[in-house]
């Protein structure tokens, strides 16, 4: 092949790399404009009539969250809903957001020893922006070596939502729900329907829900069908084999007890009766005894 021709075949090789790509951005953006842009708009829609709902009912829910070094902290969700939309070309993203009260009465009041400790503790509580550090003591240098803490403040909770051509999917993030912290989760377009919403809303009001509950495959869960039952006829088997051994044992037992009582009866030497002489004369008991008695009968 030529120099002309190996040019001739990269450029071509080229330019269908060029048409398959901007094929599928093409397919990508027709996606987003028919499924993902629509699909977003109704799932806003939706917040936007749950949190208009809840404003009024103001149920009360309670929250609670683990915080290494100090344990639980209880708080109750404030029914006040910041719902937004930002809308870009390509692209659109839905933000909830809502505070936690921190229910300072109910939380416990931790007293923590050690410089380490206290700056580990203390930490937390500015990383989630609460207060409640209490009668701080100091060392020489001034550094807090022990303090109590007891929790009060407002934990944000926030609810993303978002969804672009590029990606092609819809990108959910939440953030201080079922812990401290956040949790995160992708669907594709063809998952926005109202029983997706539905877990959402579930979710956001802490209602039990399944949202982060992934449905597995029919084949994986052939498999995980076909490997109980293995285990389920190991176990069988397993115990079939233990209760035969145990049988086995007990009859060796049985049969080695036998069989010392039976060698202790023919070991055991007969008592030979004395011949007047003070000798002991052969015994003659037993068959062999009585073979004998015969014999002289005889005579």
């Amino acid at each position: 092949m030529g120099l002309l021709d190996e040019l001739e075949q990269e450029a071509q090789k080229r330019k269908a790399d060029a048409d398959d790509a901007e094929r599928r951005k093409a397919e990508r953006d027709e996606l987003f404009r028919t499924k993902l842009d629509p699909g977003i708009s109704a799932l806003f829609e939706y917040l936007n009539k749950l949190t208009g709902n809840l404003r009024i009912l103001q149920p009360k829910k309670s929250q609670r969250f683990a915080l290494v070094g100090y344990g639980e902290i209880v708080g109750y969700i404030e029914h006040e809903y910041d719902l937004k939309v930002n809308t870009q070309p390509g692209s659109k993203e839905i933000t909830l957001t809502f505070p936690c009260l921190v229910a300072h009465e109910e939380c416990p009041l931790v007293e923590v020893s050690g410089a380490s400790k206290v700056r580990t503790v203390a930490g937390a509580f500015q990383r989630y922006h609460l207060g409640g550090l209490l009668e701080p003591k100091k060392d020489v240098s001034g550094e807090v070596i022990s303090a109590k803490f007891k929790a009060k403040g407002r934990i944000p909770m926030t609810a993303t939502f978002s969804a672009d051509a590029d990606s092609a999917v819809v990108k959910m993030q939440f953030v201080n729900f079922d812990s401290l912290g956040t949790a995160a989760k992708s669907v594709p377009a063809a998952q926005l329907t109202d029983s997706l919403f539905d877990d959402i809303g579930r979710y956001i009001t802490r209602e039990p829900s399944g949202l982060f509950q992934e449905a597995l495959p029919d084949s994986y869960r052939s498999q995980l069908r076909t490997k109980v039952q293995q285990e389920q006829i190991k176990r069988r088997w397993e115990s079939k084999i233990s209760q035969q051994q145990q049988s086995d044992m007990e009859r060796l037992k049985r049969e080695q007890s036998l069989t010392n009582k039976l060698g202790k009866l023919v070991s055991k030497p007969a008592a030979a009766p004395s011949n007047g002489n003070g000798d002991a004369k052969p015994a003659e008991g037993g068959w062999l005894g009585k073979l004998k008695g015969l014999v002289r009968k005889d005579k």
